[in-house]
C-alpha cells in the first residue's frame, strides 16, 4: 500500500509517499480502506521532531491520526463492525508504532471506531475524530453546565467544534476569531469578539465582565487568564501548556484519548446539522507534502484532507 512517510526530522519537504506492507488487525482491530485523513497541526510537530522523546522514537513513520474509510477485514474478536461499513476513527498515534491513517489502509481499534455519518462526504466526516473529541473533552475538563466560557480560535478547526458543542450544552460562548470569521461565529450562536493584543480586555469587553472559564485551543496562553473570574477554570489546548494557576484559577490542559461512545454522539449531532464540518480542501496522497506546508503556513479555515 501508498503510504506517506516521515524519513527523516524536518518540514512538509521531509515527506515521501512510499509503499508500506498492508497491515494487518489484530485482536479488536479493524483495517480500513482510508477514504480521507486530516492533516493536523501535530503532526506538522511530530515531523519536526517536537516529539523525539516519545513512540516512535525516530522515523521513519506514517503521521496521521484519524480518517474516515470503508472496514476491510476484521480482527478476532469484533462484533460490532464488519467490512463494507462507514467508519470513522481516531488511533492514539503516540501509542501506533507510527502506523499513523495518512496511508492507503490503517488500523483502528474497533473501540475508538463509529460508524460515519449518514449523507456526509468522507473528507467532512475524516474532521470530526480528533479535532471535535479534543473539544468534547476539553469542555468536560471545564466542569461548566451552566455559564459563560471563552474559546481562542474559535474558527479554527479544533476551537469551532468547541464553540458549537458548548452552545449546545446551554453555554453563553465568547468566541476571540479574526474579523474575517464573524459571520460564521455568529452563525454557531457564539457571541463574536474580535480577535485583539490583550485577548482578556476584549473578552471581559463582550461579556461585561469576566467569564466562569476560557478553552484556549489557539495557545494564547497565560494572557487569556485576565478573562476568567477568581476561582474560575481555564483548559489549555495541550495539558504541558497550562500556565500556572492565579486568583484560585484552576489549570489544565485536554489530552485527547480514542473514545468510539463520546465519537458516536459527536456523529449523531453532525447527522442532525447541528455540527459544522469545514473542510479547507481536499488533496490526492501524492501531494501531502503540499497539503502539510499549506497547514504550517497558517490563516487554514477547517481541515486540509488527504485523500488516498
Amino acid at each position: 500500500m501508498r503510504a506517506v512517510t516521515i524519513t527523516e526530522y524536518g518540514g512538509p519537504e521531509v515527506l515521501r509517499v512510499t509503499d508500506q506492507p498492508l497491515p494487518e488487525p489484530g485482536p479488536g482491530q479493524l483495517r480500513v480502506r482510508v477514504r480521507a485523513a486530516p492533516v493536523q497541526p501535530v503532526d506538522l510537530a511530530t515531523g519536526a521532531g517536537a516529539f523525539a522523546d516519545r513512540v516512535p522514537p525516530r522515523p521513519p513513520f506514517v503521521p496521521g491520526w484519524d480518517l474516515a474509510g470503508t472496514v476491510d477485514a476484521v480482527g478476532e474478536g469484533v462484533t460490532g463492525f464488519r467490512p463494507g461499513d462507514e467508519v470513522v476513527g481516531m488511533r492514539h498515534w503516540f501509542h501506533s508504532g507510527g502506523g499513523g491513517t495518512q496511508a492507503e489502509y490503517a488500523l483502528l481499534d474497533a473501540a475508538h471506531t463509529a460508524t460515519a455519518p449518514a449523507g456526509v462526504e468522507p473528507a467532512a466526516a475524516a474532521t470530526l475524530p480528533l479535532n471535535a473529541l479534543t473539544a468534547a473533552q476539553a469542555l468536560d475538563l471545564t466542569g461548566l453546565t451552566a455559564g459563560t466560557i471563552a474559546v481562542t480560535g474559535a474558527a479554527g478547526a479544533v476551537g469551532a467544534y468547541a464553540a458549537q458543542l458548548a452552545v449546545h450544552r446551554g453555554l453563553t460562548v465568547y468566541a476571540v476569531a479574526g474579523a474575517q470569521d464573524e459571520e460564521f461565529v455568529r452563525g454557531i450562536g457564539a457571541v463574536f469578539v474580535p480577535r485583539a493584543r490583550n485577548v482578556a480586555a476584549a473578552v471581559r469587553a463582550a461579556a461585561g465582565g469576566p467569564v466562569d472559564a476560557a478553552f484556549d485551543p489557539a495557545f494564547a496562553g497565560a494572557p487569556v487568564l485576565g478573562a476568567v473570574r477568581d476561582g474560575g477554570t481555564f483548559v489549555a489546548g495541550a495539558g504541558p501548556l497550562a500556565p500556572p494557576p492565579e486568583r484560585g484559577i484552576r489549570t489544565t490542559g485536554v489530552e485527547v484519548e480514542p473514545d468510539g461512545d463520546r465519537l458516536a454522539t459527536l456523529v449523531a449531532l453532525a447527522e442532525r446539522g447541528g455540527l459544522a464540518l469545514r473542510v479547507a480542501a481536499t488533496l490526492p496522497l501524492s501531494e501531502a507534502a503540499t497539503a502539510h506546508a499549506l497547514l504550517a503556513k497558517g490563516g487554514v479555515r477547517g481541515r486540509l484532507v488527504l485523500t488516498p
